[in-house]
């Protein structure tokens, strides 16, 4: 049920909505609702949107979400969707300070939904269209029943991360290949003719003959046509366009595909994302909003957000502080050839040639970049060392996590490693016709981390439900060629 945002809330909505405008944020029309904590866990255990189609797994969620609560061990203080316009979800019983933070932070979510590159090609009224989704597959649940469409769902979930996520931003040619290429694609594929005089070629090359021979090759070069032509990274795709399905089961995989590359965008920028709320959150309250009575509190509540963990990247901190750190350089000029090749310690850190680009630069970096790149990009030595960043690994002598490596080039390689595919393996469509029986060779490509054999074979299992026929997974374990196969029966693995 919805509540009226009381006056004072409507008062803080008008002042920060008015601040992020002056501070140059560009946000969708947004709306505050107002929900008790069993409503904002329902919420949540449903990814933030206020219906969902029917699974077992937003119920677990929403198990948890509430245990965590009723223990207090766990708190949702803002909720936010993107969509146009964007709604965001305050807590009922939460002090007005935490309500004021939660909606400077949600303008910043807002922005960066709005203008970030790589939320583009999001659907903006995806908060409509989760709701037809949730109508169709309740449909097809009364028609077919709950557990049968239930368990088709989850075959789909378990692959929902087999999708490329840089397709929606590739852009394919239509330009068709040049006459001349066409030809002599075409001379290729015609039988050999030999050299005769024209009243002797009908004996020399008889029709018939040729003909015959003009199929063959035809069919020959059919059965030899790789399929797909290349490898395909999205898995799903691939299984909507060829895979034996009914037109219900067509429409929940593309359902849960659609939705796939929905939330993409947000596992690609969490960084970025809660760095860049965190930080307008934290310039609004500090420079405008907070009263002195509240500022206890919120430095409480902001240190909280802001607290790292041991063994864990706290996705709020670590952004902040790398947008802080860009900033910082952008105003000063600590950056360019003549910085770079500076070798003296004292002069850089005294470094200032009163640029004032800090701003400009850190929405410019907003708009452009997505978590790997923006690591990529502005991790540097001197930020490693100011965080005090290193790697860590287990000592099976003394049995206890100890520091690795303090070197940032090393901190900087593990955390790109960990984010680029959400540390998830890459998987490919090589074949679907392996070994010209339909059956579909899927190939794991090493990035110097083996397989969890486990989930590897469950997720075969849940691929064959799709495809029907054999599957096959080539992979590598202590650096030998594996292929490993289910059949439907049982599974199969030997050196490849």
């Amino acid at each position: 049920m919805r509540q009226q945002l009381p006056a004072e809330l409507i008062k803080a909505h008008a002042e920060i909505r008015e601040l992020a405008r002056n501070y140059g944020l560009e946000t969708f029309d947004l709306i505050f609702e107002l929900v008790d904590y069993n409503e904002i866990n329902e919420i949540a255990a449903l990814g933030g949107f206020p219906t969902r189609y029917p699974h077992w797994r937003f119920g677990m969620e929403f198990d948890y979400l509430n245990k965590g609560y009723a223990w207090g061990l766990q708190k949702i203080y803002e909720l936010v969707i993107n969509n146009d316009p964007c709604y965001a979800y305050l807590q009922t019983g939460n002090m007005i300070v935490d309500q004021k933070l939660v909606m400077a932070h949600v303008y910043g979510h807002c922005d960066f939904f709005k203008n970030n590159m790589w939320f583009s090609k999001t659907n903006r009224k995806m908060l409509d269209e989760m709701a037809n989704h949730a109508t169709r597959i309740r449909e097809y649940q009364d028609r077919l029943g709950v557990d049968r469409v239930e368990n088709f769902i989850d075959a789909c979930l378990s692959i929902d991360n087999l999708i490329d996520f840089y397709s929606p931003f590739v852009q394919k040619s239509d330009k068709r290949p040049m006459v001349g290429y066409q030809e002599e694609e075409r001379d290729e594929a015609s039988p050999h003719r030999f050299e005769a005089k024209g009243y002797m070629d009908k004996y020399v090359n008889p029709p018939s003959f040729m003909e015959a021979q003009r199929r063959k090759i035809a069919s020959d070069a059919e059965k030899n046509r790789k399929f797909p032509a290349q490898p395909e990274r999205d898995i799903m795709k691939f299984l909507l366009e060829f895979a034996p399905l009914e037109q219900w089961q067509r429409e929940i995989l593309s359902i849960v595909r659609e939705e796939a590359y929905y939330f993409a965008p947000q596992a690609q920028t969490k960084i970025m994302n809660e760095g860049w709320a965190s930080y307008w959150h934290s310039t609004m309250m500090t420079q405008h909003v907070l009263k002195d009575s509240e500022v206890i509190d919120y430095a409480d509540h902001h240190s909280g957000t802001l607290g790292s963990r041991p063994g864990q990247i706290n996705p709020y901190k670590l952004g902040i502080e790398l947008y802080r750190d860009i900033e910082e350089r952008w105003n000063k000029g600590k950056f360019g050839k003549e910085y770079d090749e500076c070798d003296d310690q004292d002069e850089k850190r005294r470094w200032d040639k009163k640029l004032g680009q800090g701003r400009a630069k850190i929405f410019e970096v907003r708009k452009l970049h997505n978590d790997v790149t923006f690591i990529d990009s502005f991790l540097n030595e001197e930020f490693a060392e100011q965080q005090k960043l290193f790697t860590y690994g287990f000592n099976r002598r003394t049995g206890m996590y100890e520091i690795a490596d303090r070197d940032w080039r090393k901190v900087k390689e593990q955390l790109l490693f960990s984010l680029t595919n959400f540390g998830q393996p890459i998987i490919l469509v090589e074949d679907g016709n392996f070994e010209n029986r339909g059956e579909l060779l899927l190939r794991h490509q090493h990035e110097g981390t083996d397989l969890e054999y486990d989930k590897g074979i469950e997720t075969l299992k849940n691929i064959h439900a799709l495809w029907t026929r054999p599957v096959s997974l080539l992979t590598k374990y202590n650096t030998q060629l594996k292929l490993i196969s289910f059949d439907g029966k049982e599974i199969k693995e030997r050196d490849a």
